[in-house]
């Protein structure tokens, strides 16, 4: 990779052109389960798929060189890649996070690592105090998830580090809403950064995955040892599709964003919306961070609805462009309720604790015109 390629340039460029036999202009998909030796102990560099794959190290070459990482291991889901990062930690072990985080997330943290005797605080990230609080002998890392989802609250990542280098944590932020495009944690001094590339970054609906990247070598051995053991690696098919779906990635997101902002604009100024999140409204707690800490507002816009005036299933039945259904980063615009969905398995009372109502509304923005998005917005809102 030319280290002076921006990223539009890589997103395109780097890990495709694996193919020297018939010159292909995109990266072969290389359904192998296993790889044949020229002779004991030499390969050409693979030998089972578990392990590594040609077309998932071409993404893996493509994402690391997006985040600005010393490499990155491809996964299975999302899911695979925050239970890889897991397994760094061991018994007696304490994590740090936030208490408005995905509820898939949450479910791992909540259930999952109390099995394997690891310790989870769920705390407000945005109260540096309740944070430094939360930090005890035994805790080892600090996983960031800004914007938040569903309430898209920030959480100022420079700042965190600088608490978590007091106690030599291991910083872990989820860039999956935001992508390398509109934010850069290596940067402002992550360790590790996890996405699911079911999102933006594949962003065709079709796929899902996962991406653990890291900052350095040796964190990236860690991580790519733990994969292999695990089995967490995705599927050569699964990899060619997210590598496809980035090659667009810039040009996606700017149109998610401009979306995003007409959209949150529109809702904003609707009687029958209580209140809007989004970083780009003006009114955000959180506007100003946004301006220093990311490059543009990002794709998702949640709201309150004011269900004395509309009732939650005729507004969701009323939409014809915006789909009911989960997940997000797509091409075409979503619209869900985290209460029953989503962010479901949280239980009732930390889905109060972290703000979330059963009248929280989260929109993923497609690529559609805004205009039509929002005349489908205003008749779910008003009817017809």
């Amino acid at each position: 990779m030319n280290d002076q390629w921006r990223p539009e340039t890589i997103a395109v460029h780097t890990g495709v052109y694996k193919d020297k036999t018939f010159n292909s202009v995109t990266t072969p998909i290389y359904a192998s389960s296993n790889f044949y030796f020229d002779r004991l102990g030499v390969t050409k560099g693979y030998d089972y798929s578990r392990t590594a794959n040609p077309t998932r190290r071409a993404l893996e070459e493509n994402l690391a060189a997006l985040e600005g990482g010393a490499d990155a291991w491809a996964t299975a889901t999302g899911m695979a890649a925050l239970t890889t990062m897991l397994m760094l930690f061991k018994t007696g072990d304490h994590i740090v996070t936030g208490h408005d985080i995905y509820g898939g997330t949450w479910r791992l943290l909540d259930t999952i690592a109390p099995r394997m005797g690891i310790d989870v605080s769920f705390v407000n990230m945005g109260d540096t105090s309740a944070v430094r609080a939360a930090i005890q002998k035994n805790t080892r890392a600090m996983l960031i998830e800004t914007p938040s989802n569903p309430l898209l609250n920030l959480v100022d990542i420079a700042g965190m580090v600088s608490i978590a280098r007091d106690s030599k944590l291991t910083v872990i932020v989820d860039n999956t809403f935001m992508t390398p495009l509109g934010q850069r944690p290596f940067e402002l001094g992550a360790d590790i950064i996890i996405h699911s590339t079911t999102k933006y970054l594949n962003g065709h609906s079709d796929v899902v995955g996962g991406a653990v990247i890291s900052r350095t070598p040796e964190l990236a051995a860690q991580v790519a040892a733990l994969g292999n053991a695990l089995g967490t690696g995705c599927s050569p098919f699964d990899a060619w599709l997210v590598l496809r779906g980035v090659k667009s990635l810039p040009q996606r997101m700017a149109a998610h964003t401009r979306n995003a902002i007409e959209v949150a604009h529109y809702l904003d100024g609707h009687p029958r919306v209580r209140r809007v999140y989004f970083p780009g409204l003006p009114g955000h707690p959180h506007h100003k961070l946004a301006l220093s800490q990311m490059n543009g507002f990002g794709g998702m816009v949640s709201f309150e609805l004011d269900t004395e005036q509309v009732v939650m299933d005729d507004f969701f039945g009323r939409l014809r462009l915006f789909l009911l259904a989960e997940s997000l980063g797509g091409v075409e615009s979503l619209a869900e309720q985290p209460w029953s969905m989503s962010h479901a398995s949280m239980g009732e009372a930390a889905r109060r604790a972290s703000g979330i109502t059963p009248e929280t509304v989260r929109l993923s923005l497609g690529i559609e015109h805004p205009d039509d998005l929002i005349e489908d917005l205003r008749r779910g809102l008003e009817g017809e």
